[in-house]
């Protein structure tokens, strides 16, 4: 069985004609998003530190493609994409800056997993969300994923994350 492949440089379109790219991200778009990451939420309510969001995205690990989303030059975004995870590909982590956001970038990208995934006869897609971030709620939910497990506990004590599936058969 193949796994869906998301790290190679690939042009996106949004609905409203916005053209970005993604592409694997580099170490010092990696310092510069987690320090902006950090100052948004969840991450900001669950007090993560710059440097350790910046750890995160630029830290090489076998089995999770570091993604960066790219607009004008400038990186606006990252994703985290564990492909082959529980037949199907995990996106751990996916942000945008605050000016990225609402331009359809999200929802771009997902159609995008989904596309890959397909292609590669992947059965899921998976992803988690904090029950503070309605935004990215809203999002996985009109992109026809289902809630399937309440993780209490799981980033943060006292909230829950959220895990969502998406069947792709």
């Amino acid at each position: 069985m193949s796994v869906a492949d998301f790290s190679r440089r690939s042009e996106l379109t949004t609905e409203r004609g916005e053209s970005f790219l993604v592409s694997p991200l580099a170490s010092d778009d990696a310092d510069r998003l987690g320090a902006a990451f950090a100052g948004i939420d969840p991450w900001a309510t669950y007090g993560y530190a710059a440097e350790t969001l910046a750890k995160f995205l630029a830290i090489q690990e076998p089995g999770a493609q570091r993604i960066g989303f790219i607009a004008g030059g400038k990186a606006i975004g990252a994703a985290v994409v564990r492909p082959g995870w529980l037949r199907g590909p995990y996106l751990q982590f996916f942000a945008l800056l605050p000016e990225a956001q609402g331009h359809g970038m999200g929802s771009a990208f997902l159609s995008y997993m989904e596309s890959e995934a397909r292609a590669a006869r992947e059965r899921n897609l998976w992803v988690a969300a904090s029950q503070i971030n309605d935004g990215a709620i809203r999002l996985y939910e009109r992109h026809g994923f289902t809630r399937i497990a309440d993780l209490e506990d799981l980033a943060w004590d006292g909230r829950t994350e959220i895990l969502f599936r998406k069947r792709l058969t």
